[in-house]
């Protein structure tokens, strides 16, 4: 199971209930960290998490059409035309936004990346700072380019720029739920700085740019240090590997045999990796075709998700 599985819903679950309550005001200025600056503003302290302010419903009429529409959020392709229909009944909505982001979330744990890409793009039309919607369209554009693709080069860069904005808007637009521990926010936010990072490295990796791969692969797993990627552990021994650094190399893999399970892709991968850098470092005597060059880091089977915990 993937880490970012057990990532999913309690931040959404806590935005979704902030939004019952749509006759409190709003702050100016509270889309944007709104909260955080007026408390500087007074000199006094901080009254509630750094962040955004969770969208707020106007009216009850258009909380009810959320929570009539948020109703079909197991049924991904139910979900995103819930969301178009709210978007068409109330075009000026904040709650379009988790709309939106459920149907996203929806299709990522449906191993939808196509789908889960499209919703990310009306995400940020709505919303070009979201930090989750900008990396799952920077993971779902570096996983599936290829090096024979003609416009490469154009991916990468539209990649690398979404994954380096979400870097930049995490601490800023990442709602802050007052009910929602900031010990689980900071979580969160390391996860998506984690994934973003990866995506990074990824890119890098394809571009045979090892040295700076390594550099990436390394401040995504520091940045979720609870629980690794195994993908970006091997895509790290991976990296290593291509600069020479042997040693270093299989102390990677050996952590991502580890945490793999045999018989996966990133399983056997990892375990080939192994093998061939412990006849490289003559650890062992590996068995007879065991030894397999390095090569291409595996693809998830999915997008990583960037999903918060439940």
């Amino acid at each position: 199971m993937k880490r970012s599985a057990i990532m999913l819903g309690v931040l959404a679950v806590a935005a979704f209930a902030v939004a019952q309550a749509p006759s409190q005001p709003t702050q100016p200025g509270g889309a944007k960290g709104g909260a955080q600056q007026g408390s500087a503003q007074s000199g006094s302290a901080p009254t509630a998490p750094q962040g955004k302010r969770p969208p707020q419903a106007k009216t009850q009429p258009e909380f009810d059409a959320y929570n009539a529409a948020i109703a079909n959020q197991k049924d991904p392709a139910a979900m995103e035309k819930a969301s178009d229909d709210f978007a068409a009944k109330f075009p000026d909505s904040e709650l379009r936004v988790l709309l939106y982001k459920a149907a996203m979330r929806g299709y990522q744990n449906a191993n939808n990346g196509d789908k889960m890409s499209e919703m990310a793009q009306k995400l940020l039309k709505l919303d070009p700072d979201d930090p989750e919607a900008l990396i799952a369209s920077a993971e779902v554009l570096a996983e599936r380019t290829r090096s024979t693709d003609l416009d490469k080069a154009q991916r990468f860069d539209q990649a690398a720029k979404y994954a380096q904005h979400a870097l930049e808007t995490v601490d800023t637009d990442v709602p802050a739920p007052a009910n929602v521990p900031q010990a689980q926010l900071d979580a969160y936010k390391g996860l998506l700085r984690s994934t973003a990072d990866s995506v990074l490295g990824t890119i890098q990796y394809d571009q045979e740019k090892y040295p700076e791969a390594e550099a990436y692969f390394r401040k995504s797993i520091d940045a979720y240090p609870s629980q690794p990627d195994p993908v970006v552990v091997l895509r790290l021994a991976l990296a290593l590997d291509k600069q020479g650094k042997y040693s270093d190399a299989l102390n990677e893999a050996n952590k991502a045999v580890e945490l793999t399970q045999e018989g996966t892709t990133a399983g056997t991968t990892a375990r080939h990796e192994r093998d061939r850098l412990m006849q490289l470092t003559g650890s062992v005597i590996p068995s007879a075709g065991s030894s397999t060059p390095a090569s291409k880091p595996p693809a998830p089977a999915t997008p990583n998700a960037t999903q918060p915990p439940h």
